[in-house]
């Protein structure tokens, strides 16, 4: 048998049953378009940590003269930067897997998609929850969407934006695409004109 992840097939496949339960039988063989191994590699190069998102607004704040500390343990949810100078943490979130609202990246895949809908509800209830915990221990909480990281002209907005609301007190800072203006323009109804 082929060893995934250093499990082989048949023991993933037993592990799985045991957390499905014995109805599941069908959803136990999962339908793909690559195979196990590419499977496991491309599922095993999603990183939590120094995302491209992550890095272009840390190379961007430290540019204005921001100094941060990143995902420090004592602080809820080990925020991706902790500025304990403004006494704030900015969380940057993939639109995906975090389920940014209204955004054209939040699209739930069509292969199981109960499956993966129970992932998405879980995240945004940890994320709630992790938010609430923060504000509670007086911390400042900002969301900083990827959508809103795609351009350079995204980034630079982005990082003025955060700056300014390190400055303002406010508690809570959230920068999507539309924030920052990089949002596709809508084409015109050519029967408009």
């Amino acid at each position: 048998m082929p060893k995934v992840a250093g499990k082989s097939v048949s023991s993933r496949i037993q592990i799985i049953g045991c957390i499905l339960g014995p109805t599941d039988d069908a959803r136990r063989q999962m339908t793909d378009i690559v195979d196990s191994q590419t499977r496991s590699r491309m599922m095993a190069g999603i990183r939590g940590r120094n995302t491209k998102p992550e890095l272009a607004l840390r190379h961007s704040l430290h540019a204005l003269g921001l100094r941060y500390r990143l995902y420090v343990k004592g602080v809820p949810g080990k925020p991706d930067i902790v500025l304990p100078k403004y006494h704030a943490v900015i969380f940057v979130h993939g639109c995906f897997w975090h389920r940014h609202a209204g955004c054209r990246y939040a699209t739930v895949p069509a292969t199981r998609p109960e499956f993966w809908t129970t992932k998405f509800d879980a995240n945004v209830a940890r994320d709630a929850a992790v938010e609430s915990a923060l504000l509670k221990a007086g911390w400042r909480v900002g969301t900083v969407w990827e959508c809103a990281l795609r351009t350079d002209t995204g980034i630079a907005k982005t990082r003025d934006i955060v700056a300014a609301w390190l400055h303002s007190g406010d508690a809570v800072l959230e920068v999507g695409e539309a924030d920052v203006g990089t949002a596709p323009r809508p084409e015109p109804d050519p029967g408009s004109r």
